[in-house]
């Protein structure tokens, strides 16, 4: 029988359904990043707002306390960028993610890392974080007495690819980006994982985002050429064609919400994962604008959603004590969809600046 075709709306519902955004969830948080794989966290305050836009009553203290008791961890993890992750899919994906961190070695520090010795390199710096926790400069100054003709960021980095390293807390909470590294094992008090898991990453990224491709699950990992890796998994999962007959592999038992579901105003923050966790990301942005939000390869604007789809960006002005949110839509708005995002900015606002004595929202063109 022939696969059933999802529209662009089919699409849309059901990844919002599973990233929280259809409607605000009541869940523990540490559920909550474990249902999003983890949250994306170049900066620190952008999962913030990527909870408080999925949870109900979500406050600030509620993640800071898991990752200062070590239950979430900031680490590099999809596409060798910094992510927030429960400890426990750290632990058990980190490896299965290997491959990226050395396609990003190689893209950034392909010939001062060539001809090291990894293992020599990799043993000195864990003794040294095991010493104490380092800065990546520190640990570059240090790692040049052995290798003093190497860059020091290079050293850096080959650590960061090759030994699994988590931050230190505070680094990654609410305003605080300063960060010291140390090994993951010694920080959770148990190696990661020596199983393939890229099989169970595909069904978690299925359950995250689905219904998706393989150049899907591709782009969100930052990997190529794994189609023959989740070939296996074919006759357990469901199977869709889309609208431009590309096909897309579901959990069996993955619910569809109906394309016409309402979707209320959502604001999403900076560098947020629904954006960028697909090949074909029309199912969230129209292609027309996505110049409007990914303005290079290390800058995603933060986004506005009407009715499931990015319309705009946002951002924050600050004037001493008087903090204004502004609302660049794509196009016109009508008075509904200007009210609604009015109430939903007036919330958001008070939420990151707390401590300002005004907040306004403003519409600008």
């Amino acid at each position: 029988m022939p696969a059933s075709t999802l529209t662009l709306h089919d699409l849309n519902r059901a990844t919002l359904q599973r990233q929280l955004l259809l409607e605000r969830a009541t869940m523990p948080v540490l559920q909550a990043v474990e249902r999003l794989i983890g949250l994306q966290s170049q900066i620190p305050n952008p999962p913030y707002i990527g909870l408080w836009s999925r949870l109900n009553g979500f406050r600030r203290e509620d993640l800071s306390t898991l990752i200062a008791s070590r239950q979430i961890v900031r680490a590099a993890m999809l596409r060798s960028t910094l992510h927030l992750v429960a400890a426990g899919d750290y632990q058990q994906f980190r490896p299965a993610l290997q491959p990226a961190l050395v396609r990003a070695l190689n893209s950034f520090f392909g010939k001062p890392a060539q001809g090291i010795d990894v293992a020599r390199l990799v043993a000195a710096a864990r003794a040294m974080l095991d010493a104490a926790p380092r800065t990546n400069g520190e640990l570059g100054s240090i790692l040049q007495e052995l290798e003093p003709d190497r860059r020091a960021d290079a050293l850096a980095y080959i650590v960061r690819t090759y030994l699994p390293l988590v931050q230190v807390p505070p680094a990654g909470t609410w305003g605080i980006g300063t960060a010291t590294y140390v090994a993951a094992e010694a920080w959770l008090g148990s190696p990661v994982t020596s199983e393939d898991t890229l099989p169970a990453l595909f069904l978690r990224y299925l359950a995250a985002f689905g219904p998706a491709s393989v150049m899907d699950f591709q782009t969100w990992t930052g990997m190529p050429k794994l189609k023959d890796a989740i070939e296996p998994l074919r006759p357990t999962l469901r199977t869709y064609r889309s609208e431009d007959n590309r096909e897309l592999f579901d959990l069996p038992d993955a619910l569809l919400p109906p394309a016409n579901t309402v979707v209320p105003p959502r604001f999403l923050p900076e560098y947020d994962n629904l954006l960028i966790a697909h090949a074909d990301r029309t199912r969230i942005i129209a292609d027309a604008d996505r110049s409007k939000v990914f303005l290079s390869a290390a800058r995603v604007q933060a986004t506005v959603l009407l009715d499931g789809f990015v319309r705009g960006t946002w951002r924050i002005k600050r004037d001493k004590k008087a903090a204004t949110l502004m609302i660049e839509p794509f196009d016109r708005l009508d008075a509904d969809d200007t009210a609604a995002l009015a109430d939903e900015g007036a919330r958001l606002l008070r939420f990151i600046e707390d401590k300002a004595d005004s907040h306004t929202v403003e519409f600008v063109s």
